[in-house]
């Protein structure tokens, strides 16, 4: 084969134009699925031999020339040609170089089908990567949560103080919700997990080709059942995006989270020196440019979630050159999450909770509010007559009429025993309820979130 020459060579006269090759070419971002291309051929060429379309010689040649093909990429060696425009047609260039029978082996294939197989096979180890690392974020978690021990912090809403919890109840929330991320990375994988190859560039093959077999040979768990929406198919590829978005949307509320706890007015954690930044004129700072970043980079996956959407929304059937455009975003999402799994993992693993600072700011009178109602309640009051009643101590308190406890012991209704609701630690205790925040009810939800990770880590296998 001309080193120059395109694939299609044969029904155009002339070259293409450089605009054109720079544009359309591929290669410089698709070489990275070249394992992918490797395993797909080997399995094509064992296919198209086990039907009669190859002898057993010309596959051993194919196999053996892929073999070479794939050291030399992997330790760098390979030669790039001018022809080479995507992984496909450098794969297949070089094999025919080491093997004439190499020229057979895109029979019965197109690189619609080619391209969809390497890109399902790639999103499906990529995606078993972040799940694996998505379960090493959800340990380091549940060990810190474990260390926490009875900890309390308060519980925010509208980012005001709420009501106390445990810190461990805390961690452990941002576990579920990434457990969550877990299962939606689990069903983008077996979306992914089907074989087009067979399908051709749109309407199968005249050939006595065997596409369960070829899926078979690369551990596909299905098969296509029509061969235009086989080529034309990139609902895995927004999947995985989705799913890669949900998580990144995940790790920027953590980062939130850790870059108010780490600022002088929260005090909440320190951050340890490897994950933190200094300043380049003021000498006093620490930045938490880890925890930033990761909100930042959710911006960025919505970007590529996004802008594929776009592409797929106006595409007719089959395939379409814009379907090259699936690629960058893809591998950049699993390369932004994977980057911000492990260094929130690490952020997270060596930062420092100030538990003092956190009860201080958690022992607050008013905290204990809703357990006043409640303690009303538990005694026959209805709840809005309670909520009422607690609301009008809360309000004099806060007018300089007395403390609350002290408002709360005098008053008809409530007395010593209500009042020493406000004692520190006294609301968190109080939380019993399955899911809840309080002692009893996080070390079974402890308990429960360590099994998942146990059956998750066994599912991903």
């Amino acid at each position: 084969m001309d080193d120059s020459a395109t694939l299609w060579h044969g029904r155009f006269d002339g070259d293409p134009a450089q605009a054109l090759r720079a544009v359309g070419d591929s290669f410089g971002f698709d070489r990275r699925m070249f394992r992918e291309d490797i395993a797909g051929s080997r399995a094509h060429a064992t296919m198209l031999a086990s039907v009669g379309l190859l002898t057993a010689d010309e596959r051993d040649a194919i196999s053996a020339a892929l073999d070479v093909v794939e050291a030399e990429m992997t330790e760098g060696r390979f030669a790039v040609a001018p022809g080479d425009e995507d992984i496909h047609t450098a794969v297949e260039r070089r094999v025919t170089e080491l093997a004439p029978a190499g020229a057979k082996l895109h029979t019965g294939r197109s690189r619609n089908d080619q391209v969809a197989a390497d890109l399902r096979l790639w999103t499906r180890t990529a995606l078993g990567d972040v799940t694996a690392a998505v379960l090493g974020l959800q340990r380091t978690l549940l060990s810190r949560a474990a260390d926490a021990g009875a900890a309390l912090l308060p519980g925010y809403t509208h980012l005001q103080q709420a009501q106390p919890v445990l810190l461990a109840h805390h961690l452990l929330a941002h576990g579920w919700a990434l457990a969550r991320d877990v299962e939606r990375l689990a069903e983008a994988r077996r979306r992914a997990d089907v074989s087009p190859l067979g399908a051709g560039a749109l309407a199968g093959s005249s050939l006595p080709l065997d596409p369960a077999q070829t899926a078979a040979e690369l551990g596909f768990a299905a098969v296509f059942d029509n061969s235009l929406d086989a080529v034309a198919d990139r609902d895995f590829v927004a999947d995985a995006l989705y799913a890669l978005t949900v998580l990144g949307v995940h790790l920027s509320r953590m980062g939130e989270e850790l870059v108010i706890w780490s600022s002088s007015e929260f005090g909440f954690v320190e951050l340890d020196d490897a994950y933190a930044t200094g300043s380049s004129m003021m000498p006093q700072k620490k930045n938490p440019d880890v925890a930033e970043l990761a909100r930042a980079k959710a911006g960025r996956l919505i970007g590529h979630l996004t802008g594929l959407l776009a592409t797929l929304k106006g595409l007719p059937l089959a395939y379409a050159k814009d379907l090259q455009e699936d690629k960058e975003p893809l591998f950049d999402a699993v390369d932004t999450v994977r980057l911000t799994l492990a260094a929130l993992d690490g952020m997270l693993a060596t930062a420092r909770f100030d538990t003092d600072r956190m009860a201080d700011a958690a022992s607050s009178p008013y905290a204990a509010a809703t357990d006043l109602a409640e303690w009303l309640v538990a005694r026959g009051t209805p709840f809005r007559a309670a909520h009422a009643a607690v609301a009008g101590l809360v309000r004099r308190s806060l007018a300089g009429e007395g403390s609350l406890a002290d408002l709360v012991a005098a008053a008809a209704g409530f007395g010593p025993d209500a009042a020493a609701l406000l004692e520190p630690g006294a609301s968190a205790a109080r939380r019993i309820t399955p899911g809840a925040g309080g002692p009893e009810a996080v070390a079974a939800q402890m308990q429960r979130f360590r099994q998942r990770i146990e059956t998750d880590a066994a599912d991903l296998g």
